[in-house]
């Protein structure tokens, strides 16, 4: 492995930007930084938008933290992790159109139900675009992805990749290139829009001397090309041969796998996503996830140790409380346009360790449904790795491993997107002299786990009978609807 020097990773999510550096020879972490954001305040409901340069300013003031920490010129690649599904849409000068319309919006789902996608999709956000705001549409000569436009603004170069690509809406995962009918369906110049997709492995571009005053860095580094936020976390994660399934735990839930073909859910839910590394990332998502948890960290004014605390003194079921959780609608089960529920209420429930019981059992056993789906469709697991900030919460783990039925594996790094935004770096500049060079290989020096959490089986029949009560509920109480009624 030829490649030496350090990486930067940036990895831009919906609530911060996080940033860290490699070092290829100490195989270790040597830098880090966050900034945090939010989003842009005031909108209607369902509809949740950041501006591109709120990501911009972000880039910038991790990356000059990151310059105090380490030598800057020892920088030997960079790559660009980002949240999925976001539209960042162009005028013909590069100046953005409009803010992003983000992953977690469902202000399209109208849209996204007429094209055949799932609520959150980018196609649904352009079609939306199109219809509702017709002078912003005609303005529009570029779309991109956020990781996109981070590159964009680094390199001075438009691309794509067929990782982030995929959760467009518009693209064959199994053909790894563009669906040109897909795209008539949202408008007939859409093909025009997007820009060159370039191959996995392959650099976005050099740093531009604009893109160099942004970072603290010299011009022409190499910019690899990234890739949505859950295909870097794959990289990150380890998850770049097929056998590891891999749980995200933030603000939404992801649960994901390598495969070497295309794993195609004949009902859509999972997502047959392309990896950013030449295979494929079959993926769940559920949109509630973290959120559930913070809403509890809202109400009581406790943080997450006292109430994790508190929860460990309730035994499963919480005290017969049940939490549908789905907050912010949801995309696993595709109900857009839901709020949460909380069944089962009685005298003394509504306390800070009930209430937070109840959201970690509600999302676990919603990830668990999602995990049964990848199950049925061929998909074998014997551990699921654990990242994300929650995944270092114990209690979680344990009613995780215990609703999953196998144990569960924290991983020492938490962040695991930016971890992969580094490594995908790493491995572009090393497959130049070793064009064999695998991401499996780059990636496992830099992977370890902590103690892993073996499911107790008392608690595993418990959890069972609470899936199979969950997922009465939520028939009961969220029928089949049509999709003029989830509008």
């Amino acid at each position: 492995m030829s490649a030496g020097g350090l990486f930067l990773g940036f990895d831009v999510g919906t609530q911060s930007t996080k940033a860290l550096v490699i070092d290829a020879a100490r195989g270790e972490v040597v830098a880090r930084a966050q900034r945090e954001y939010g989003l842009l305040e005031g909108l209607p409901p369902g509809h949740l938008e950041q501006h591109p340069d709120t990501w911009i300013d972000a880039v910038a003031a991790t990356a000059a933290a990151i310059g105090q920490q380490i030598d800057p010129t020892r920088i030997a690649g960079i790559g660009v992790s980002g949240q999925q599904h976001g539209a960042v849409v162009l005028d013909g000068g590069g100046a953005v159109v409009r803010p992003a319309k983000l992953w977690c919006d469902t202000a399209t789902a109208e849209q996204a139900a007429r094209l055949g996608v799932p609520t959150g999709f980018t196609a649904s956000k352009l079609l939306w675009l199109r219809e509702r705001e017709p002078e912003n549409w005609r303005r529009v000569q570029h779309v991109l992805l956020p990781h996109d436009y981070v590159n964009f603004r680094l390199t001075g170069r438009l691309s794509m990749e067929a990782g982030d690509a995929s959760g467009t809406g518009f693209f064959d995962a199994a053909a790894r290139g563009f669906d040109r009918r897909a795209m008539a369906a949202i408008d007939p110049g859409l093909d025009a829009m997007v820009p060159d997709l370039i191959t996995s492995g392959s650099q976005a571009g050099e740093l531009s001397e604009a893109g160099a005053a942004l970072l603290g860095l010299r011009a022409g580094v190499p910019v690899a090309a990234g890739g949505g936020d859950n295909m870097m976390s794959a990289i990150g994660s380890g998850a770049t041969r097929p056998g590891v399934v891999v749980v995200s735990l933030g603000t939404s839930g992801t649960i994901f796998t390598r495969t070497e073909r295309p794993c195609v859910d004949p009902d859509g839910l999972i997502a047959p996503f392309c990896s950013s590394d030449g295979a494929w990332l079959p993926l769940l998502c559920v949109m509630n996830l973290t959120g559930v948890t913070e809403e509890v960290v809202a109400l009581t004014g406790k943080d997450h140790a006292e109430l994790t605390a508190a929860a460990r003194a309730i035994p499963a079921g919480a005290e017969g409380l049940l939490w549908l959780p789905f907050l912010a609608g949801e995309r696993v089960p595709d109900l857009p346009n839901a709020t949460g529920t909380l069944l089962g209420m009685r005298p003394g429930t509504l306390r800070p360790g009930t209430l937070y019981r109840a959201a970690l059992e509600g999302t676990s056993l919603n990830l668990g449904a999602g995990l049964a789906r990848l199950l049925a469709l061929g998909i074998t697991v014997d551990e699921v790795r654990l990242v994300g900030g929650a995944a270092q919460n114990e209690l979680w783990r344990e009613i995780l491993a215990a609703t999953f039925g196998v144990p569960v594996v924290p991983l020492a790094e938490a962040e695991s997107a930016a971890l992969g935004a580094a490594l995908q770096a790493m491995w572009t500049v090393a497959r130049k002299a070793e064009p064999g060079l695998t991401t499996d290989a780059i990636a496992s020096p830099f992977v370890s786990a902590r103690e892993r959490t073996v499911p107790d089986p008392a608690l595993t029949a418990r959890y069972r009978e609470l899936a199979a009560h969950f997922a009465g509920e939520v028939g009961r109480c969220y029928p089949a609807q049509s999709a003029e009624e989830r509008t």
